[in-house]
């Protein structure tokens, strides 16, 4: 199996949906994980699914099936059908658009009280944290409120620029590291 650590085996993938308000750079962060380069992309229209072998970091080697769901209004309904039975949640944030952010915190809210999403991990990603006014991560979290999160919730928030793939690999590497704890704390459950 090579460098493929813990529970996780070669043939496993693992399940994750990407989701946030619409140009908060889903699809971007999507292609830079892919490709590990800046892909142009435009509005997502539905969703984009994507299978990608992680590169990077300690989740290197780890296979990864993931849904990057439109964050359009009219679309946030279906995020519930796509959000259940996974194994993370990434969340991007727009950095620097400060007056959607009680947007941004609602739906984050709405998405991790759903029943079939209580405990699972999840990945705020603090996108375009290059621009010059963005907010910084701590006020990010303070925004969200994070800490009101479902206490069986685990989150970690990651300062990125997914332009350039800065603190992307950071995340993942959280993401993962999460999704272990919390498989393994299940299966210590069933044992029981």
């Amino acid at each position: 199996m090579g460098n493929i650590s813990s529970n996780i085996s070669a043939f496993q993938s693992l399940h994750i949906v990407m989701l946030g308000l619409d140009s908060a750079g889903k699809t971007t962060v999507l292609y830079r994980l892919k490709f590990n380069e800046f892909v142009n992309t435009v509005p997502t229209i539905g969703f984009n699914t994507e299978k990608i072998r992680l590169s990077n970091g300690t989740a290197k080697g780890i296979s990864c099936h993931f849904w990057d769901v439109g964050g359009q209004e009219k679309l946030r309904p279906l995020w519930k059908s796509y959000s259940r039975c996974t194994d993370g949640i990434i969340y991007v944030v727009d950095s620097v658009d400060v007056d959607r952010l009680e947007e941004a915190k609602t739906e984050l809210h709405k998405v991790t009280k759903f029943a079939e999403n209580q405990g699972t991990p999840l990945l705020v990603i603090a996108n375009k944290q290059d621009l010059p006014k963005s907010l910084p991560v701590a006020e990010i979290e303070k925004q969200l409120a994070l800490h009101e999160l479902t206490p069986s919730t685990t989150y970690h928030i990651q300062p990125a620029c997914a332009i350039i793939g800065e603190g992307l690999t950071e995340g993942m590497d959280k993401l993962y590291e999460m999704i272990l704890k919390r498989r393994k704390s299940l299966k210590q459950k069933k044992k029981r």
